[in-house]
């Protein structure tokens, strides 16, 4: 699902990642922090597409609260299980998004 109807300026989170062979309970754990984002203050959406190059961008009102989010302990949990087991490699990029435009074909 593209994330649509946000107001820049906002922040963008860029979540690159190459996976190992060991991927027992990544996708839970992927789900449950999907599902914690949902729930914190600034939060604006997520997009993510997962095969052996994994990037997930996810879309914040402020710095403030993308602080906040990388602070949360289940987060930290998460973060911690990443690097020791479910990726060979990742990179993390934070972007302020000033302007956007798209374009969506009616059904």
């Amino acid at each position: 699902m593209i994330e649509d109807g946000l107001t820049p300026p906002y922040y963008a989170v860029i979540f690159t990642t190459i996976l190992t062979n060991d991927l027992s309970g990544y996708d839970d754990m992927a789900k449950r922090m999907e599902e914690l984002a949902k729930q914190q203050e600034g939060y604006l959406g997520i997009e993510s597409a997962r095969s052996q190059l994994g990037i997930t961008v996810s879309y914040w009102r402020s710095l403030n609260a993308i602080t906040q989010w990388k602070n949360n302990l289940l987060h930290i949990e998460a973060r911690r299980k990443g690097r020791e087991q479910w990726y060979k490699q990742y990179e993390l990029r934070i972007c302020k998004v000033e302007r956007e435009y798209g374009f969506k074909k009616e059904q």
